[in-house]
């Protein structure tokens, strides 16, 4: 059952980023001639941080199903599956229709469902754990510069 759910986190993953690589487009128009709130980062820090992420986020789908109860593995999946929903609903609704609150509000369900997550990594691992916040604080960050783009925009 463990191996079956490593799998399923990894197939997670593997759902964010293709979800992600449909949807995200920042080399339209429409993107560019956005306002830009002060917080925006330049480009490059988005092609470190998100493969980090995304590295991190198997690992520790990995470690929560063979570390933890089969129970703990399942909510933890359960939760990491709905952020991974609400963040591609993130990306749809900002780069396809442009409903900017939308997304916003999509994206801030992400930092609050990683809360949990979190709990549930640093009972699976501590270094992993630690790993993990910066994807915290990227989630935060992100819900701040979408609703930015939402006010000035």
């Amino acid at each position: 059952m463990k191996s079956i759910l490593s799998v399923a986190g990894v197939a997670i993953v593997f759902v964010y980023v293709i979800g992600s690589s449909l949807w995200v487009n920042t080399r339209d128009n429409w993107y560019r001639s956005l306002n830009q709130p002060s917080l925006q980062p330049p480009d490059f820090i988005f092609g470190i941080i998100w493969p980090y992420n995304f590295v991190i986020l198997g690992f520790a789908s990995v470690y929560v199903a063979n570390r933890l109860s089969t129970t703990n593995a399942l909510v933890y999946l359960s939760i990491f599956a709905l952020s991974v929903a609400c963040a591609l609903t993130w990306a749809y609704q900002f780069y396809k229709p442009h409903n900017l609150v939308a997304a916003s509000i999509a994206l801030c369900l992400v930092a609050l469902l990683t809360l949990p997550m979190l709990y549930f990594i640093y009972q699976a691992s501590l270094p992993l754990f630690l790993a993990t916040i910066p994807y915290q604080l990227w989630v935060i960050t992100a819900s701040y510069i979408s609703f930015s783009y939402a006010k000035l925009n």
